[in-house]
């Protein structure tokens, strides 16, 4: 049975960089997945069409997981919503400019897309493809890099790749 999450979120713009860590409560959201979406969309500044809205609905439906552009086309394929691979890139990439999304990259072709955007880290499981998430207390930073003279660190991801022991 699919945990079913109650969904929070903040105001956040174009311009946030680092998502918040505890959204405040909207007290316009009902429950309803698709109202809620509905609004979240108009929240961030994006309009509701039946595509993002559908894609809202696939992707935040079901709690926080981490998702490829390939694992949502084929669940939006399985729900018969008519979308093509293009436009679930460009969904994606829209909804992580605007903080609704997370990016996680764990190598050079491969990306997910993480609905809980708060700050948090990840373990990756080689054999399996999948990740999962580590909470940012398990994991303690203590001096990040200095950038270069005109640039900010806007987000420190730490992916930690797994590997199941042999024997």
């Amino acid at each position: 049975m699919a945990q079913l999450r109650t969904m929070t979120f903040s105001t956040p713009t174009a311009a946030a960089v680092e998502p918040q860590s505890a959204p405040a409560l909207r007290p316009d959201l009902t429950g309803c997945p698709w109202h809620d979406v509905k609004e979240l969309l108009r929240t961030v500044g994006l309009r509701p069409t039946r595509q993002r809205m559908a894609l809202g609905w696939i992707l935040f439906g079901k709690g926080d997981r981490h998702l490829t552009a390939e694992m949502l086309y084929e669940e939006a394929t399985k729900a018969k919503v008519p979308v093509s691979l293009a436009t679930i890139y460009n969904t994606l990439h829209q909804f992580t400019e605007v903080g609704l999304l997370r990016q996680v990259g764990v190598d050079g072709s491969k990306a997910y897309f993480d609905t809980n955007v708060s700050s948090h880290h990840h373990f990756f499981l080689e054999g399996d493809n999948e990740l999962l998430d580590i909470p940012e207390t398990d994991i303690v930073i203590e001096k990040g890099p200095t950038p270069p003279e005109g640039y900010e660190v806007a987000h420190i991801d730490v992916v930690v790749r797994l590997r199941r022991k042999k024997g």
